[in-house]
């Protein structure tokens, strides 16, 4: 892995190039929409969704933030992950280099971007009065294992949009469903306790309720909840990992 990694190093390096580039091309703002467009669509949640969910909720804002943060990123990670290999057919046909470098690429880029609307996110705060703590520091442990739980997401998908070109159609609705399923905008408090539970089985609602813990109730999660985060992001990529590994020499089949 690591040999091949230095062989091919100059290859995904100027492939994270090529993509961040491709992003803003012919764009007048350029790598501004990368904070403007979450701090859009957080803008348009508070106006939709204040006065149906935020009436007496402390820092509704952040609240909002800290659901849209996570849930974009996992968005525009697995979208752009999903056509990794189609996009670029046109190279590994040809050429014998890892397929799992273009997905890298493509997931390099989007926490670039990531990163640029998280140090907004941390603005925001300041703004709506949390109180930042050395808790923040525990951020890392969701981000890390987010970005692994993106990348195996990106290796299942990109490996299916091959075979099955529907897929990228289903996944649109799907994760359309999963923003409702992930209480970004409502919490479930009001909801019994086996319906709590049950969003548990959501790996997205995990990642964002780990960052609404640490930034707005400044409270460490319990050890399970670090183990079930865990345990989600190493079963994605496991699973992704399997599938290239089985169908890497049929991609070529179905290109």
């Amino acid at each position: 892995m690591l040999e091949k990694w230095r062989k091919h190093r100059f290859l995904f390096e100027e492939l994270v190039k090529r993509d961040f580039k491709a992003k803003y091309k012919r764009t007048v703002l350029g790598m501004a929409w990368s904070v403007l467009s979450p701090l859009l669509m957080l803008l348009v949640m508070r106006l939709v969704f204040t006065r149906f969910f935020g009436r007496g909720m402390e820092h509704y804002t952040t609240y909002l933030f800290c659901g849209n943060l996570m849930f974009s990123y996992f968005s525009e990670s697995t979208g752009q992950g999903m056509t990794s290999l189609m996009g670029n057919a046109g190279i590994f046909t040809k050429v014998n280099v890892p397929k799992y470098l273009f997905l890298f690429s493509k997931n390099v880029q989007t926490l670039i971007n990531f990163g640029l609307t998280l140090c907004v996110f941390f603005l925001f705060c300041a703004l709506d009065g949390i109180t930042f703590t050395w808790k923040f520091v525990l951020l890392l442990y969701p981000i890390v294992l987010l970005m692994v739980f993106n990348i195996g997401m990106g290796l299942i998908l990109s490996a299916l949009f091959v075979f099955f070109r529907d897929i990228q159609y289903l996944w649109t609705v799907f994760t359309q469903l999963l923003m409702y399923l992930s209480a970004i905008f409502y919490t479930i408090d009001g909801y019994s306790e086996t319906v709590r539970k049950l969003f548990l089985l959501n790996p997205l609602y995990l990642f964002i309720r780990y960052f609404r813990k640490i930034v707005i109730e400044a409270t460490i999660p319990s050890v399970w909840f670090h183990l079930l985060l865990l345990a989600d992001a190493a079963l994605a990529f496991a699973v992704g990992a399997w599938i290239y590994k089985k169908y890497n020499t049929r991609f070529l089949y179905y290109l």
